[in-house]
C-alpha cells in the first residue's frame, strides 16, 4: 500500500484558480508572488480575475497550473508533509511532468516558471496557427487508432498524443491528416471523433522545434535527482537521474503522453491512492476509469488540504 502524487495538465486552468489559496495560506501567497517575479509579470493577477483568454494561451496555463500545484504542496509540507517519507512516487499529464519534478525536488520552483513559459512559448511558435490540429478519439483500443493514423499519415503527420485511459485517446499532427484519421475513426466504429479547440497540434512530431528549445532551456537549468522517482510521460516507468529525466523531457514534447500506462503501472506496483495536486479534478476522474482498484483524491481547496494532511498524517 504506497501513496503516489499525481500533477494536471493543461485544460485543467481555470478563472480563480489558486485565489482561495492565496488568500487562506501565506506559503500559497508566497508560491504565486515567486512565480510572478520569476516571470517578470503579475501571471496571479490574470489567474485570480482572468481574462480567461489570457488564462488560456499556452505560455500562461503552463506555468499558472504548476504554480497552484506547488502551492498546495508548500502548503502540506508547511504543515508537516515530508514528500520524500510519505510519497511513493510522482507523475503529471504533460506539463504537470514539470509540477511533479518541482515538487519533487529536481527544479526550483523559480526555473520550473520559466521552463515552462519556454515550453509554452516555443510549442504556440513551432507551427502556423491553422496547420495543426488534435481531435478526440472515443472508444477505440490503442492499436485501432494507431492503425487510423498510419492510413491518415498519408495526409501528414498523425500521431497518437495522449492515451488517457478509459477508451480516450487523442490524436494530433497535421490538420489535414488529423481530420482524415478523425474520419477514419468514426468508420472503424469509434463512439465519436472530436476536433479539439487546441492552438497547437502538441505531442506530435510537428513540436520538433519545440523539443530543441527544451532541450537547450533544460541543459542551463540546476538539476537534482527527485527525491521520489519520477513516472515518466514517454516511459509509464520509474526514472531518477536528473540527467535522464531532462532527456525525456525532451522527448515528451514530440512523444505520448501514456497515462494510461502510467495509472496501470501504478496499479501493479502497489499504489493504492493518487493525490492529485492542484487545479481541477480531471486525473482522479481517468484513475477512476483505468484502475477500479485505486483511489483518486482531488486536492485544491483549503478543505481538501485539511483532509488529505489527516489521512496522510494521521
Amino acid at each position: 500500500m504506497s501513496i503516489a502524487f499525481t500533477f494536471p495538465g493543461q485544460g485543467s486552468q481555470a478563472v480563480g484558480m489558486g485565489k482561495e489559496l492565496a488568500e487562506t495560506y501565506a506559503e500559497a501567497k508566497a508560491v504565486f508572488a515567486e512565480v510572478d517575479e520569476a516571470l517578470g509579470e503579475k501571471l496571479s493577477a490574470t489567474m485570480f480575475d482572468g481574462p480567461e483568454e489570457t488564462l488560456t494561451l499556452t505560455a500562461n496555463a503552463q506555468p499558472a497550473l504548476m504554480a497552484v500545484s506547488m502551492a498546495v504542496i508548500r502548503v502540506m509540507q508547511a504543515r508537516g508533509l515530508d514528500l520524500k517519507s510519505k510519497v511513493s512516487f510522482v507523475a503529471g499529464h504533460s506539463l504537470g511532468e514539470y509540477s511533479a519534478l518541482c515538487a519533487a525536488g529536481t527544479f526550483s520552483l523559480a526555473d520550473t516558471a520559466r521552463l515552462l513559459r519556454i515550453r509554452g512559448n516555443a510549442m504556440q511558435a513551432a507551427v502556423p496557427v491553422g496547420e495543426g490540429a488534435m481531435a478526440a478519439i472515443i472508444g477505440l483500443e490503442h492499436g485501432d487508432v494507431q492503425a487510423v493514423c498510419q492510413d491518415a499519415s498519408s495526409a501528414g503527420p498523425c500521431q497518437i498524443a495522449n492515451d488517457n485511459g478509459g477508451g480516450q485517446l487523442v490524436i494530433s499532427g497535421a490538420k489535414a491528416a488529423v481530420e482524415k484519421a478523425a474520419a477514419l475513426a468514426t468508420e472503424k466504429g469509434a463512439k465519436r471523433a472530436i476536433m479539439l479547440p487546441v492552438s497547437a497540434p502538441f505531442h506530435s512530431a510537428l513540436m520538433a522545434p519545440a523539443a530543441d528549445a527544451m532541450r537547450e532551456a533544460l541543459a542551463k537549468v540546476e538539476k537534482h535527482n527527485p527525491v521520489a522517482p519520477l513516472i515518466a510521460n514517454v516511459r509509464a516507468a520509474p526514472v531518477t537521474d536528473a540527467g535522464e529525466i531532462a532527456d525525456l523531457l525532451v522527448e515528451q514534447v514530440t512523444g505520448q503522453v501514456r497515462w494510461r500506462e502510467t495509472v496501470e503501472w501504478f496499479g501493479a506496483n502497489g499504489v493504492t491512492t493518487l493525490y492529485e495536486i492542484g487545479s481541477g479534478k480531471v486525473l482522479t476522474g481517468l484513475a477512476r476509469r483505468i484502475d477500479k482498484n485505486i483511489s483518486g483524491v482531488a486536492v485544491n481547496s483549503a478543505a481538501d488540504i485539511d483532509a488529505a494532511l489527516a489521512a496522510l498524517l494521521g
